[in-house]
């Protein structure tokens, strides 16, 4: 008897044949993404080793973070940096099941397709999937194409799980995750919000990070503190919902509000802003100079490179306050100095020129405007955001007057250095780099240097005879082969004897003039290429009231060599460039030069202190309070162009220069145009700081070293006899009668 037939077989058979279609087809799916041909995948070599742009770090010589170089600004931290609370948060709001897992949560997935179902877009994917997404591709919009996706998704997953364990995954992740305000990876965010490193992060601030990485636009702390506040109460729910953390402590610590201490990646922010523009140039040079191991020259932007200054940051911050303090007050005894008037009087020549240099002018220009409409779009009001020693000022101002706003300003540099080691501990190219982007302290940026050039001259008299206590009758001298060029004293008074301590002291100008007549220009020229300048010094008798124009760094490494007992150490930034993975790659060091005796260089510590003790630098023991052993030299160049202070202690060496940009840019009187009021200051406000924070180890006790034995130079005037008309001490010229 035959058997019924089974009306479902058929049936049956199609449901088998579909259902192992669909499985054969999901193994060919997989075999053809895994071989990578539904598109790239990566290598064996490229997951030990992913790739993702590192930010170059800069350190002081301290260790504090004084900025970064990037695309990305990306920092790796390893897994010991990163703290229980931030892996503890990720796993309870991202992936709870990461521990039980092989790359794919085949659970959650399920979950994921049926809220999806019920109009809840809850996503699905494991931790490890989304560091997939994170190093090897970018998300599509395309449904088919982000369809293929999840599956490279899962299969680079699953190889993930294979090479790495737990620990790194999460590691990795937290590097590669993007954050808002240009920060990606965890150290570069705990930074940018909570100026800290991760591991000195508090749970509800590794909860805000934590939480912005649902939507890190939308969850950014700065800019939506409540949405944010509601998603970092979100994720400390779920840490306590799964024991990472105690209910009573979760609903304590919701109710503290979000409390940032923001850190902008603006590289027009921050502290040595000057010097990290000045070191990038720098780096960037290096760079195109030295190649990896794999033959590629250094990215400064993606390689990860760590580089350690000599930059002190304590002092950088010390300095930075001082100019602050200093360009406010003196700017306003500038404004006040110009009540009613300009500086460039009432031509608008001087303007007129300067519109002609701006970015606006240039493009309408290139875009054929007339004269008359350029000259219109200039003196039409524009809402604009200007600089002030208040704080920021929104106004509205026509383009025209507001180039005439910023010729107003003061600028500086300033430097300070370790004369013994040449190390740069601190440089301020100016009052605020977001605006005035010229740096005044670097070896390209040259001005007038004035009477600080004197001790140079004085230098090469006493190395050639000349004793600090030699009398000089205070005339005029003429210069007979030089069109009778004869310099006058700045105050016009004459008569007397000066010893040349007293010459330097006053800064008198027949003094240096009756030197330069005797030494001759060129012996000073060759002093001053010994102590490290380099710039142009035309061989002139008015090289000994400071014509040339010298930077500020060329000069703080010169008086450097008079506290370093005549070893000139050229100033020096870089320490070391290191690789991402901390190994040395370049490590630098300063040239040194023995320009000038101990012996000579101790005669002219004394009589840079007679400056401070005696001189125009008086000032930093009467208004400033300075009682420790400094010596120092002021400069004014004419018409008040250019003040000067360059000053020594037994540790410190700093050089000051303040002026305008242009050098129309003047006060009117000497009164307030002077070295002693236009830098000096900067230099008293600068040491009373460095000498009150005693952890710099800068103490005001400390004392110049005094040379031992027989100088073979009388510094004891009461002890000195001058030579007479019997004995020639001169080297040029006329013996002085």
């Amino acid at each position: 008897m035959n058997k019924k037939k089974n009306p479902f077989r058929k049936y049956i058979r199609i449901i088998w044949i579909a259902a192992g279609s669909i499985v054969l087809g999901i193994i060919l799916l997989i075999t053809l993404t895994s071989y990578g041909l539904l598109g790239e995948m990566p290598t064996f070599e490229e997951l030990e080793n992913p790739k993702s742009s590192l930010a170059t770090e800069v350190y002081s010589a301290d260790g504090v973070l004084l900025g970064k170089y990037y695309y990305q600004n990306r920092s790796e931290s390893s897994f010991e940096e990163i703290p229980a609370s931030l892996k503890n948060a990720l796993i309870a709001t991202e992936d709870i099941r990461f521990y039980e897992h092989s790359g794919i949560d085949y659970w959650g997935t399920v979950g994921g397709v049926i809220s999806t179902m019920l109009g809840d877009k809850r996503g699905a994917s494991t931790i490890t999937q989304q560091l997939a997404l994170n190093l090897f591709s970018s998300r599509e919009k395309n449904s088919f194409k982000r369809a293929t996706q999840k599956l490279k998704e899962w299969i680079i997953a699953v190889k993930l799980e294979r090479r790495y364990t737990k620990e790194e995954i999460i590691n990795l992740y937290f590097n590669t995750v993007a954050f808002s305000d240009n920060s990606y990876g965890i150290k570069s965010a705990a930074r940018t919000y909570f100026n800290k490193i991760p591991d000195s992060l508090k749970v509800e601030e590794a909860a805000v990070l934590v939480g912005m990485l649902k939507g890190n636009t939308l969850y950014n702390p700065r800019r939506n503190p409540k949405k944010s506040t509601e998603r970092r109460n979100t994720v400390l729910d779920q840490m306590a919902k799964y024991g990472y953390l105690d209910k009573t402590v979760c609903d304590s610590i919701k109710k503290i509000p979000i409390k940032l201490n923001y850190v902008s990646p603006d590289h027009n922010e921050g502290v040595a802003t000057y010097f990290r523009e000045h070191l990038r140039l720098e780096l960037l040079k290096w760079c195109k100079e030295n190649k990896k191991p794999n033959g590629e020259n250094y990215n400064l932007y993606k390689d990860g490179l760590k580089i350690y200054t000599s930059i002190n940051y304590k002092m950088q911050v010390y300095a930075e306050a001082a100019v602050q303090k200093h360009m406010a007050e003196l700017q306003q005894q500038f404004y006040q100095s110009y009540k009613g008037s300009a500086p460039w009087g009432k031509d608008e020549t001087f303007i007129k020129n300067a519109m002609k240099q701006c970015d606006r002018y240039y493009r309408l220009k290139q875009a054929h405007a007339s004269d008359d409409s350029i000259m219109k779009s200039f003196n039409t009001p524009t809402a604009m955001t200007v600089f002030s020693y208040r704080g920021d000022i929104d106004t509205v101002m026509t383009p025209y007057d507001s180039i005439k706003y910023y010729k107003y300003f003061l600028h500086t540099g300033f430097m300070v250095t370790n004369p013994h080691t040449g190390e740069v501990l601190a440089w301020v190219g100016g009052v605020n780099h977001h605006y005035f982007q010229y740096d005044h302290v670097n070896i390209n940026s040259k001005r007038q240097v004035g009477s600080t050039i004197k001790p140079i001259l004085y230098t090469t008299a006493i190395e050639n005879g000349y004793s600090p206590c030699f009398e000089v009758p205070n005339v005029k001298v003429v210069f007979e082969n030089f069109n009778n060029w004869s310099p006058d004293n700045s105050d016009n008074k004459y008569g007397g004897i000066y010893t040349l301590y007293k010459g330097l002291a006053n800064s008198v100008n027949t003094i240096s003039a009756y030197l330069m007549k005797q030494i001759g220009p060129q012996p000073m020229i060759d002093m001053a290429r010994r102590m490290g300048i380099e710039s142009k010094m035309d061989p002139y008798p008015s090289l000994c009231l400071g014509v040339p124009d010298i930077s500020v760094y060329e000069m703080t490494g010169a008086y450097g060599t008079f506290a370093n007992k005549g070893v000139y150490n050229k100033p020096y930034y870089i320490e070391r460039i290191c690789d991402s993975r901390g190994n040395v790659i370049q490590q630098f060091n300063t040239k040194k030069v023995e320009a000038i005796n101990e012996g000579v260089a101790w005669v002219m510590v004394t009589m840079l202190e007679n400056v401070v003790n005696n001189g125009t630098g008086a000032r930093l023991r009467g208004k400033y309070g300075i009682k420790s052993q400094v010596g120092g030299k002021t400069g004014t160049t004419q018409n008040n162009t250019d003040g000067w202070f360059m000053s020594i202690t037994p540790d410190l060496c700093g050089g000051i220069w303040v002026g305008g940009d242009d050098r129309i840019i003047r006060f009117r009187s000497i009164f307030y145009g002077q070295g002693a009021s236009m830098a000096l200051p900067i230099w008293g406000y600068f040491l009373n700081s460095v000498y009150a924070d005693k952890s710099l180890g800068i103490s005001p006790d400390a004392t110049f070293e005094a040379p031992v034995g027989d100088l073979g130079i009388e510094t004891d005037c009461a002890k000195y006899k001058q030579p007479g008309k019997d004995k020639n001490n001169f080297i040029f010229g006329d013996q002085y009668n």
